[in-house]
C-alpha cells in the first residue's frame, strides 16, 4: 500500500480502492455506489488540500472471483495513506449479505456506532481523508 509521500514541495495523499469484477466487467451495486462516493470525495479533497500543498491521488484496483470467494471482505475496501479507511475513523469492519455479482456472500461493510453503511459514503471518504492530511501539515516557524 503507498503511504504518505512528499513529491518535491508537493505533499502526496494516495486513495486506493479495490473491489470484485467480474469476467464481464460489472461490480455490484454496493461498489458502484462506493466509487461514486469516492470520485466526489477526491474532487472535493482536491479542492481543499490543493491550497495546503497536498495533493490527492486516486487508485483503483480489481480482484478477481477466486480472491473474492477467499476473502469477500477485500472487496469494496479503502486504504487512505496505506492504512485502511476504518483506522482513520475508528469505525469497525463486519459484512452483510450482498447481492447480484457477489451472490449470497456476506460483503464488507463499516459500522461506526450505531450506523452499518454497505456502501462507503463521501461523507466518510472526505473525514478520513483529513485526518490522513492533518498528519501532512506542518506548523509554520
Amino acid at each position: 500500500m503507498p503511504t504518505i509521500k512528499e513529491k518535491s514541495a508537493v505533499k502526496i495523499l494516495p486513495i486506493v480502492w479495490q473491489r470484485l469484477v467480474d469476467t464481464g466487467g460489472t461490480t455490484c451495486d454496493r461498489c458502484g455506489t462506493t466509487y461514486e462516493g469516492l470520485q466526489q470525495a477526491v474532487a472535493k479533497l482536491e479542492q481543499v488540500l490543493r491550497p495546503l500543498g497536498i495533493e490527492t491521488t486516486f487508485e483503483t484496483r480489481e480482484i478477481d472471483r477466486d480472491s473474492f470467494t477467499a476473502d469477500p471482505s477485500q472487496s469494496n475496501r479503502v486504504w487512505i495513506a496505506g492504512k485502511p479507511i476504518e483506522e482513520w475513523l475508528g469505525a469497525r469492519v463486519a459484512s452483510s449479505p450482498c447481492c447480484s455479482v457477489c451472490g449470497d456472500s456476506g460483503c464488507r461493510t463499516i459500522e461506526m456506532g450505531n450506523d452499518v453503511f454497505e456502501a462507503v459514503p463521501s461523507e466518510l471518504i472526505i473525514k478520513a481523508a483529513l485526518v490522513a492530511a492533518s498528519e501532512l501539515v506542518e506548523p509554520r516557524t
